[in-house]
């Protein structure tokens, strides 16, 4: 796409932001992964999530009353405090999350890996719609943490593992998802008036380089939704980049071959960090 990095500094911090159905817990894999590169690596979650994934199956009332505002200034106070500005990644929502930090001026260099979809993306595959079915089909859920069973998270989540896999990700990983997040903030927010709370200045040219990374065979958040959602910062200035890994999940950051992601997202990160955003970011700290 457009855009030009300039040359690139030496970030050594990486934060990974998680997404819905998810906490820290599936990064566990990249953090030592990374650390053995030499980062430092930040795995924020979101305000009130920091127990763990056995408690808030536990207590889900923290999940369900969340929002994304306050989710969005919460990690963009972690980020803002750090001692240089990272390279932002993040998976399904939190590619979301990383889109809007990056709208801040946060960050040298920006991944969104299986991004959920910033406002004004249109596109939405069969497979989308049948994976977010069971959230959206009862209204009333627009009000709770709803999860996914074990049968429907195969399907949405992990669908190129098999059965007794899938299951024992299920187990150790999923969490119930703030209702109103899906229902107001994903398909549903194209078809309200005004800016929703997901809305990003695309075209916006003061930014860290940006890149998607999409799994050809992610069912909730396919390769043309992520493609569509690189597409329309076509006119900024500011580097966006897309690649597709063909026969991958939406849970990429974990199925095997999960380093061969990682490895991409790095390299990738650290080849367009940008030196003037970076410049620009200390002088404003």
């Amino acid at each position: 796409m457009n855009g030009s990095s300039g040359s690139s500094p030496a970030p050594d911090t990486i934060v990974l932001i998680h997404g819905l159905w998810m906490t820290p817990r599936s990064w566990e894999h990249w953090v030592p992964y990374y650390e053995a590169k030499g980062y430092r690596v930040i795995t924020p979650t979101y305000p009130g999530f920091e127990i763990e994934v056995e408690a808030l199956r536990d207590n889900p009332d923290i999940i369900a009353n969340l929002t994304v505002p306050e989710t969005v200034d919460h990690l963009g106070r972690v980020i803002g405090e750090l001692e240089t500005p990272p390279i932002i990644m993040g998976h399904s929502f939190g590619g979301t999350l990383t889109q809007l930090l990056t709208a801040r001026g946060l960050g040298v260099a920006s991944v969104a890996i299986d991004s959920a979809p910033t406002e004004g993306i249109r596109m939405t595959p069969p497979s989308q719609v049948k994976s977010f079915f069971p959230i959206l089909k009862n209204p009333a859920d627009s009000h709770r943490a709803v999860g996914y069973t074990a049968e429907q998270f195969h399907y949405v989540f992990a669908n190129t593992l098999s059965r007794a896999d899938s299951d024992a990700v299920y187990e150790r990983y999923h969490i119930p998802a703030p209702g109103n997040w899906v229902w107001a903030y994903g398909l549903i927010a194209n078809f309200k008036p005004g800016k929703q709370e997901t809305w990003v200045d695309y075209s916006l040219n003061e930014r860290a380089p940006l890149l998607f990374i999409a799994g050809g065979e992610d069912h909730i958040m396919p390769a043309s939704v992520n493609r569509s959602n690189a597409e329309h910062y076509g006119k900024s200035s500011a580097l966006t980049e897309f690649h597709e890994f063909e026969g991958r999940s939406h849970w990429t950051c974990g199925e095997p071959g999960w380093e061969a992601v990682a490895d991409y997202a790095l390299d990738w990160a650290v080849q367009h960090a940008s030196t003037a955003h970076l410049a620009a970011a200390q002088t404003r700290r």
